[in-house]
This record gives structure tokens, C-alpha cells and sequence, in this order.
């Protein structure tokens, strides 16, 4: 069984809406020990191109987001903040004027986030508030943004869009969510016509933009079982669009690759993942709840290597940097590990705290946010 499987006896239960979900990041829950880090010899320098201070994340997931030169990020005490993506200096610092669950979604013109109780933000491009809406229920993760508007889903299995200039409802799709869910933040991605969302019970929705007509559903996880908690099969973090496919892994399910137009799938193999995958030209890296990584190519989904040394360290989703993949673990190291072949080539610290949210580039730099508020953006040399 998964790790989870193990613990989840003693894990405290929370209610919503009719359902329960496990918090894979509880202080309380026993978990197997992380590995201790191995010692290699860095074949790639790294270096820290600036830091920052954005605030506490108080056990909710936030991922700094990239768009027009500038680095983006949100915590929970409402702090917003907009910072000069080559320097790290701060353009602009704002406080929502109420705690966050969830951010950030920007398309660089409008910045979205989400509050308590399912409260939903706009800010434009300068930290100046558009609106202010209401969804149904808490929001986990990342609203999408999009030219004409920002799409939210709420734990209670709702998918609401408003438009990005007044904040009202264009539409909304609601599916009933299974029994017990874990509390994540899957996310959503878009192109220029369809939305398309990480679900639980392990599916992968696309949605027409214009008005949320379901267009189609693949299975990414398969829930099966004897009990509940062994049907938990969500669908984990941001889905990856990779050229005619979308990418997508699932807890207790399996990493694939799906055809963007029709959901027919081009490729999965069985891998128990509650963070999303990471994508280059040739490969698609994804890292398990028990802490392996893994590179699969993008045209068949062929094992190209697995690196096995990060036990248990609680790894953020990977993501592709030039030669390297890098992703944050629980204790806030960052590892680079080589695409070709999964050796770690470099690791950095940085304040101890986990990095849960997706890093994201921008330019040559990879920027992670832990849970204590550091901002840090990377560049290989």
C-alpha cells in the first residue's frame, strides 16, 4: 500500500460539504523518516540570483507565478506582491485585507487569488483592486487567468468563471466529489478555447472556455479498493500542456500523456503522485509520494531513469532548468538532478522550511516560495 494508506488511521478527518478529505501535509500524521541526503560532487554551479520575503503560507499551498518579466506570489496573512523578475526588486506590495488559501493566477494584466471562505480577488497590473467576488466554497489552488476571465475551483467540486473585468459569474459546472478527497490544490491550465482541470476521483476535464461545456473526461487515476481511503485517487497539481498533449499525473493512479483535442490517451504507466509533472522538449519528470523521480519520453512514455534517493522528503512538482530538473523537498533543500539521467549535479538550501508549491521559470531562473515566505530565484551557470 501507499504510504498514505499507512497513516491515514490516525489522521484527523476533515468535513466538507458532505465529504472528507485528507491533508497529506499534516504535523500530526506519522510518516516514514525523510532519507538522509547523499553526498555528491556538484557538476553544475547554481546560484542565488535574489531572495525575498512574501509572508507565511499557515499550511496552505502557494506558487509564485511568472508573466511579463515580473514574478508574482501571495501568502496567507493577504500579502501580494509583484517583483522585478531579473532583480528581485519589488514593484509593488499590496495586502488583500483579508487571509488567502490560494495563489497566484496572473496573465501579467490582472492578478487573482483567492481568500477565505471562497472569496475571490482581482487586482490589475499595478495592485489595484478590480473586484471582488464569491464562490461557493474554500479554494485550494491557483485561480487560472485568462484574456476575458478567472476560473476558480472550489473544494465543494465546483468550477466557476467570472469575467475578468467585472467580477460576475459567466458560468459555472458542478460534479459530485467523491467520499473522501485529499486536501490539495489541483490546478487548472487553459489555452486560447478550453480549460482544463485536475479533478478528484482521478479525472482530467476540458472545458470550453466560452461557457463551460464539458468537451471531454480521461481517467488519469482509477479509484478501486476495499475501502475509501483506498479509492482515493485524485488528480495532482497543475496538468502540463506539451505541444498537441496535456500531461497529467494522479495520486494512487498513473502519470500519462493525453491527446489535447479528443482526452484519447497517448500513453500512462501506474506512479502515486499528489504534486503535478514537469515537461521539456523530450521528457516528462514526475516525482511519487514516497519520493522517487522519474523521467518518462514524451512520445511513448519509455522509462528513461528514476532516481531513488529522496525518500520520504515530501517533493514539490519538477521542473525543467536548461540541463537539470529541480525540485523542492520538505525540509527546504532544492535538488537539481540531470535531465539525461537523473544524477544530482547541484542542491541548495534555503530556510528550512518545505517547498510544497510548484516552482515556476522565468527566463533563466527557477523561482521557489517555502512555506516560511522566502522567495528564491535560481540560475544555473
Amino acid at each position: 500500500m501507499h504510504s498514505a494508506v499507512k497513516w491515514a488511521s490516525a489522521m484527523a478527518l476533515v468535513t466538507l460539504a458532505g465529504c472528507a478529505s485528507l491533508n497529506p501535509f499534516s504535523k500530526a500524521a506519522p510518516r516514514n523518516p525523510p532519507a538522509a541526503l547523499v553526498e555528491f560532487k556538484p557538476t553544475m554551479a547554481v546560484r542565488t540570483a535574489w531572495s525575498a520575503s512574501v509572508g507565511k503560507s499557515n499550511g496552505f499551498v502557494f506558487s509564485p507565478a511568472a508573466a511579463n518579466g515580473s514574478i508574482f506570489a501571495a501568502s496567507a496573512d493577504g500579502t501580494i506582491a509583484r517583483f522585478d523578475a531579473a532583480t528581485g526588486s519589488v514593484i509593488w506590495r499590496i495586502n488583500a485585507g483579508a487571509p488567502l488559501s490560494a495563489g497566484v493566477g496572473t496573465d501579467g494584466n490582472t492578478v487573482a487569488v483567492a481568500g477565505e471562505k471562497g472569496a475571490i480577488f482581482a487586482f490589475d497590473e499595478n495592485g489595484k483592486l478590480r473586484w471582488k467576488a464569491q464562490t461557493t466554497s474554500e479554494v485550494l489552488s491557483a485561480p487560472a487567468v485568462t484574456a476575458d476571465m478567472v476560473i476558480v475551483r472550489s473544494v465543494d467540486n465546483r468550477i466557476a468563471a467570472f469575467d475578468i473585468a467585472t467580477g460576475t459569474r459567466r458560468w459555472f459546472l458542478q460534479r459530485t466529489t467523491p467520499a473522501l478527497t485529499l486536501r490539495s490544490a489541483p490546478g487548472i491550465v487553459t489555452t486560447a478555447t478550453t480549460a482544463y482541470a485536475a479533478m478528484p476521483g482521478g479525472r482530467l476535464l476540458a472545458l470550453t472556455l466560452n461557457n463551460g461545456a464539458p468537451l471531454w473526461e480521461a481517467a488519469v487515476g482509477d479509484p478501486r479498493g476495499a475501502t475509501e481511503l483506498e479509492r482515493v485517487s485524485d488528480t495532482s497539481g497543475n496538468p502540463v500542456i506539451a505541444g498537441r498533449e496535456i500531461c497529467a499525473v494522479a495520486y494512487q493512479g498513473k502519470v500519462g500523456c493525453y491527446d489535447l483535442a479528443s482526452g484519447t490517451v497517448r500513453w500512462s504507466k501506474d506512479w502515486s503522485s499528489d504534486v503535478g509533472v514537469g515537461v521539456d522538449e523530450r521528457f516528462i519528470f514526475a516525482a511519487n509520494d514516497v519520493g522517487a523521480v522519474a523521467a518518462f519520453s514524451r512520445d511513448g512514455g519509455t522509462s528513461v531513469w528514476r532516481n531513488n534517493k529522496l525518500g520520504y522528503r515530501r517533493l514539490s512538482a519538477p521542473v525543467s532548468l536548461g540541463r537539470s530538473v529541480a525540485l523542492g523537498d520538505g525540509q527546504g533543500y532544492i535538488h537539481f538532478l540531470s535531465r539525461e539521467d537523473g544524477a544530482f549535479v547541484a542542491r541548495v538550501a534555503t530556510d528550512g522550511s518545505p517547498i510544497l508549491g510548484t516552482p515556476v521559470v522565468a527566463a533563466d531562473r527557477v523561482i521557489f516560495q517555502t512555506q516560511a515566505g522566502a522567495l528564491v530565484a535560481l540560475a544555473a551557470e
